[in-house]
């Protein structure tokens, strides 16, 4: 069976809600709840780090079950994405974000008791609220938005700064208000509650718009059959990656090159700045463009540039080759998660695609960090472990080559509808 060729301008046609548009005021505030989610989609899992030492120190865990507090949310973040399409399918895109944001209190809420084994429970609580919201999002603006790129961008620089606020905040929060690390967790559960009050009133409950076909029957996992699905996944997997290895080892790369550990930390803090601009401005672009090759050529050109720089030269032009890494990986997620929007041709498809893509792609990012250590230990440096990230450039590039050209995944369930055979799932054919 033959694809289904992008139609002009397709990307510019809104599906209209039946009360007609939204006034000018509405779709800001929408866009504000927007945010909100997307600043708790971060630091329930990263304010952790901040407060290991003192954890440690009163729960006697060891580094490794520490370590797991973290590990377990990443984790989550792609066991559960494929949850995300059936629950829209059941209670409707809105319902189930609110419920996310219910899910995420409730972990941050369990974090405050005394038992150990709820830290971990709360952890993985958040961990799987978390992943039905990075799923739900990226569809609810496909849905609700005629040029998606410029709210993608919003979305994705907020979760870089809820990311950034959760790592550099919550310390010195706890010191502030001279409470424990229990406390310091839960403060993050009033911005939970924040963008729940947010998300509410203004996207409801969705009972009037949800149908039987909210989300189609069909599994998800079919999506693989086509290569432009195949695309798309692997170039977020190889994007997080990228970001979660890096993340986790520069400061001690930057430390074991000479460079003081106080500025490591506050080159990292330098790199998620630049990566918020970098993440704000693509998607906008992105969505401007027929094609998005020429923006992957560039992220995968940062990337070269940041990671060739700490390998040939990490204790000079350190801050360079940080904000050079920076723009590639806040810019590479929000294109990543861009391109699961511009590829599908409805918010279901893109629900379908981005649960997929999600939960590979994390669990493939999972790894990274502990196989860069593992190289490091083995080779006692950190040359090969960059030269294996530049290498991994190669079918990064490849596949975001083929999943930045300007055509859309076949909406199967409406070929069905039409009277096809909904067994078959057909290939993606350009305009061109």
């Amino acid at each position: 069976m033959m694809g289904r060729p992008r139609p002009p301008h397709a990307t510019h046609v809104r599906r209209e809600p039946p009360d007609g548009a939204r006034a000018r005021l509405a779709t800001w505030l929408l866009v504000a709840a927007i945010v909100g989610v997307a600043l708790n989609q971060r630091p329930a899992v990263v304010a952790v780090a901040p407060l290991l030492d003192e954890l440690r120190a009163d729960t006697g865990l060891s580094s490794a079950m520490a370590g797991l507090l973290t590990t377990v949310p990443v984790l989550c973040f792609g066991a559960f994405a494929p949850v995300a399409p059936r629950l829209a399918r059941r209670f409707g895109l809105e319902s189930a974000v609110g419920a996310s944001l219910l899910l995420l209190a409730a972990g941050i809420a369990l974090r405050l008791l005394s038992p150990v084994a709820l830290l971990y429970a709360g952890s993985l609580l958040a961990g799987a609220a978390i992943a039905l919201a990075n799923v739900l999002i990226p569809a609810y603006v496909k849905r609700e938005f005629v040029r998606p790129g410029a709210v993608m961008g919003a979305y994705s620089a907020a979760l870089i700064i809820g990311a950034a606020a959760g790592a550099a905040l919550t310390l010195p929060l706890a010191d502030a208000l001279d409470v424990g690390w229990r406390t310091g967790l839960g403060l993050w559960l009033f911005v939970a509650l924040g963008g729940l009050v947010l998300w509410l009133p203004v996207a409801g409950t969705g009972r009037a718009r949800r149908t039987a076909g909210d989300t189609p029957p069909g599994g998800s996992w079919a999506l693989l059959r086509l290569p432009l699905a195949r695309r798309v996944t692997a170039f977020l997997s190889m994007q997080s990656v990228q970001f979660y290895a890096v993340s986790a080892w520069l400061p001690t790369l930057l430390a074991d090159s000479g460079v003081p550990a106080s500025e490591g930390g506050l080159l990292l803090g330098l790199s998620n700045v630049v990566g918020a601009a970098g993440a704000l401005l693509a998607p906008a672009q992105a969505g401007r463009m027929r094609g998005q090759r020429p923006l992957v050529v560039a992220v995968v050109a940062a990337y070269a540039i940041g990671l060739t720089g700490l390998l040939v030269s990490p204790d000079a032009g350190t801050a360079i080759w940080v904000c050079a890494w920076g723009v590639a990986q806040g810019s590479g997620f929000a294109v990543a998660l861009t391109l699961i929007v511009l590829r599908s041709p409805t918010p279901l498809v893109a629900a379908r695609l981005g649960g997929v893509a999600q939960c590979l792609g994390y669990l493939v990012a999972a790894a990274g960090p502990l196989l860069l250590g593992a190289l490091h230990d083995l080779t006692h440096g950190w040359s090969w472990p960059l030269v294996l990230l530049l290498a991994a450039l190669v079918p990064m590039a490849w596949a975001g080559w083929g999943a930045a050209r300007d055509v859309l995944l076949p909406d199967a369930d409406a070929d069905a509808a039409a009277g096809r055979a909904a067994d078959v799932v057909p290939e993606p054919v350009s305009r061109d």
